[in-house]
């Protein structure tokens, strides 16, 4: 796909697959945005990137997805730059936790209220544009299941359910919002790869899993081919691209998913109502 006169906007390129999925995204010919929470390694990327691909144009917005107030800006900032793609790969898995300013889990508020809010006010500029949202899910949906009763899961510690319970979210959420116009999106997921993210285990672990890790998992060059594949197809209505062997290895595929629909609408119910508590101007809707 030539992607010749596009603008991307990306997020998380700094990390993780960022760097192989900027190059997969400059050699189709677009314009590149990246969107990093640390402006310095943001600024760094851009200077090599450009050395790789000179004629093309890349530059930076500053965006901290556990501060509402950076997201916001950016948000605006990415209005204004009036994208056709955003990709949303950022993600937070074992960070220290702790309540951000708004009063949500900063792990759940990294991965689905940032996100959530950020897609949900691009939609005019992207549909617009013929554009669309490729968003990152993850086989982590599957550990945990909705509590309504602690949505962001501020009281559990084991980092993987909390991590889960922020990708369920965030993938039931944008399939209702665009059930009715699912070319608007595309939900992808990596598989396994050797990344940043793998790195929470205790440093004696991680010295003897370091290697194997790397042997055994899809290497970020191909396990970005997914995302790559989210922004020539869109994924209708709870399906998803990711690796086609146990979702782990392999070439991308379009697979469907099996949720239980009230689960979908409970969830969407809640992203409308946290959205609504930060935007005045919309009017939350309920199924």
């Amino acid at each position: 796909m030539d992607l010749s006169n596009k603008t991307v906007a990306l997020t998380g390129a700094t990390g993780g697959i960022g760097l192989p999925l900027c190059r997969e995204i400059l050699k189709r010919n677009a314009n590149l945005i990246l969107v990093d929470r640390n402006r310095e390694k943001s600024l760094n990327l851009r200077e090599n990137l450009l050395k790789e691909f000179p004629t093309t144009t890349i530059s930076h917005i500053t965006a901290d997805l556990s501060d509402f107030k950076s997201v916001k800006e950016a948000t605006q900032k990415l209005i204004q730059s009036n994208i056709d793609f955003f990709i949303h790969n950022a993600g937070a898995y074992c960070i220290p936790r702790n309540i951000t300013e708004n009063g949500y889990d900063n792990v759940f508020h990294i991965n689905f209220v940032s996100p959530y809010y950020m897609i949900k006010k691009l939609i005019p500029t992207v549909k617009n544009n013929n554009g669309r949202f490729i968003v990152t899910g993850s086989i982590a949906h599957r550990y945990s299941k909705t509590d309504m009763s602690d949505f962001d899961f501020r009281t559990r510690k084991k980092a993987s359910l909390v991590y889960g319970n922020s990708k369920r979210f965030l993938m039931l959420s944008l399939y209702k919002l665009f059930e009715d116009e699912q070319e608007l999106l595309s939900v992808v997921h990596p598989g396994i790869t050797f990344t940043g993210i793998t790195n929470h285990y205790p440093k004696v672990i991680f010295a003897l899993i370091k290697k194997p890790m790397k042997i055994i998992f899809m290497k970020p060059d191909k396990a970005c081919l997914s995302t790559v594949m989210g922004i020539e197809k869109y994924t209708p209505y709870c399906t998803w691209i990711g690796p086609r062997v146990f979702d782990i290895w392999g070439k991308p595929k379009l697979t469907k998913l099996k949720f239980c629909e009230q689960e979908i609408n409970d969830i969407y119910n809640k992203a409308e109502e946290v959205f609504y508590a930060e935007n005045k101007e919309y009017k939350a809707v309920s199924f």
